[in-house]
């Protein structure tokens, strides 16, 4: 039996996806701050932070920021005719395209990335103190009135 969501996970969860919503926000504020799009920003960190045994690859930028092949290829042309992203074919497999950032992208992420981290210093409490208010209020040992159902172990 499922039961349905009770006032104070409604709240926490909003709490939390405000915190989270204004971050991005103020992500895309200094994106265009610097002279770069919301998405130009987000493709130059999602290259730039791939885990190294991942290949740099149009389909995998595309699926770091959940978009189509066609979408991302669209971004690849904007950032290579900006300087941001340069373009070569793989020494693994001829047919693929690798991505990488160029020294230009290298110097505005840095920038941004700088910004994007204080702020998270920030805010960072009080988006884990959000996250635990979430998972508190939905937990499975709460009822909808958010009081806990679980026993004490221990004697009243």
């Amino acid at each position: 039996m499922t039961r349905s969501a009770g006032t104070a996970e409604y709240c926490a969860l909003a709490q939390f996806r405000f915190l989270i919503r204004r971050y991005i926000n103020n992500s895309e504020k200094a994106a265009r701050s610097v002279g770069l799009e919301p998405q130009q920003y987000m493709g130059l960190l999602a290259l730039r932070g791939l885990p190294a045994d991942q290949e740099p690859t149009i389909r995998c930028l595309a699926e770091r920021l959940q978009i189509q092949h066609h979408s991302a290829v669209e971004l690849v042309d904007r950032m290579e005719k900006r300087g941001l992203f340069r373009r070569e074919r793989s020494k693994r497999d001829r047919r693929h395209v690798i991505v990488h950032v160029t020294a230009h992208g290298e110097a505005l992420l840095s920038r941004l990335v700088r910004h994007r981290i204080n702020e998270l210093r920030v805010v960072a409490p009080a988006l884990t103190r959000a996250l635990h208010s979430v998972l508190s209020a939905a937990s499975p040992t709460r009822n909808r009135r958010g009081s806990s159902t679980k026993r004490s172990a221990t004697p009243e």
